[in-house]
């Protein structure tokens, strides 16, 4: 097996060397400049390094079809931005602000499509398998955001609600892109499936940490303004969950007024302080070590060598130090 950082260095050139036709300008550039946002890549190296965990050989039938889950992935982004008015992505201009809306819908879409041209590099044995597992995740991602949406309009989102919209928004490509490296390298369907419910686990762990960093994290490094949750009154986990505990200890009334305020970074200010003092933010972080230990559990049922379950951690471990 390759070191993490050779398989991360493997995808990072591959994200380099894409390469889009000059025009038209207002299709193209768009995509260029948004893989140029950077990242963190963390599901093409999932892919990359579950494949690598039974083969060695590194070429274009394993690195497009990880790099397919990455376009997927920031098509995604790209429409994302525009459903939730984001002004930034990264620390950058989204698409829709830096041009217009409409530049971004199609460029969203030609990187979609891009996804399964480089998806077609699957080597013929697995192909078939690959595509299902990817199309179904893709519908899955479709319903995930529909629900966030959803919850927009709802007064109230219960803790069962929101995972099961988060399992469908963010955690299923991370499991997909696993899955999609074991498939693709050979592994049988009992170990292919426990790969995915690790990288599920993971990918709540994961999102659960991105909405504890979007209060409680520095801006710097995260990439992106904190409090755009709070500001926007969405219900990411630590809402949720602090709506459960104030209707719990009889603050529902000022959790009401607190979401009445004006989107000012006093409202951030405050908002942090009530997460602190209901215990949200400790509650967070206990969520997160829960589900990265579930996936330590999957972990040990695996039928591994100790080599792959080491990599394995600690790829995963990777994927929570953002609050240690």
């Amino acid at each position: 097996m390759l070191a993490l950082e050779e398989l991360y260095k493997i995808i990072n050139e591959a994200t380099e060397k894409t390469q889009w036709p000059a025009e038209p300008h207002y299709l193209y550039a768009p995509l260029k400049y948004m893989l140029d946002v950077g990242g963190k890549r963390i599901r093409p190296r999932f892919c990359l390094v579950t494949y690598n965990l039974f083969k060695d050989d590194i070429g274009p039938h394993i690195v497009n079809p990880a790099m397919a889950v990455e376009l997927f992935h920031t098509f995604t982004l790209i429409h994302d931005d525009i459903m939730d008015n984001a002004d930034l992505r990264r620390g950058r201009p989204t698409i829709f602000k830096k041009w217009n809306r409409n530049i971004a819908i199609l460029s969203g879409d030609t990187m979609c499509i891009s996804s399964y041209q480089l998806l077609s590099s699957t080597p013929r044995e697995y192909i078939n398998e690959v595509v299902t597992l990817f199309s179904k995740t893709a519908i899955e991602i479709c319903e995930g955001q529909q629900l966030d949406m959803d919850f927009e309009e709802m007064n109230n989102v219960s803790m069962e609600e929101y995972v099961n919209m988060i399992t469908l928004k963010t955690a299923v490509l991370l499991a997909c892109a696993a899955k999609m490296g074991a498939i693709i390298g050979g592994a049988d369907k009992e170990l292919c499936n426990q790969i995915y419910e690790f990288g599920l686990k993971l990918g709540l762990a994961f999102q659960i940490e991105d909405d504890y960093l979007d209060c409680f994290g520095d801006e710097k490094t995260f990439g992106k303004k904190i409090g755009g949750d709070i500001l926007n009154n969405k219900k990411s986990w630590l809402l949720t969950r602090c709506r459960e505990e104030a209707l719990l200890k009889g603050e529902g009334a000022k959790l009401d007024s607190l979401l009445e305020m004006e989107p000012t970074d006093e409202k951030i200010a405050i908002f942090q302080e009530f997460y602190k003092e209901l215990g949200i933010n400790k509650m967070a972080e206990e969520a997160i070590e829960k589900n990265y230990y579930l996936a330590m559990d999957i972990l040990k049922e695996m039928n591994l060598t100790a080599a792959q379950k080491t990599q394995l951690q600690q790829f995963a471990t990777s994927l929570i130090k953002r609050i240690k």
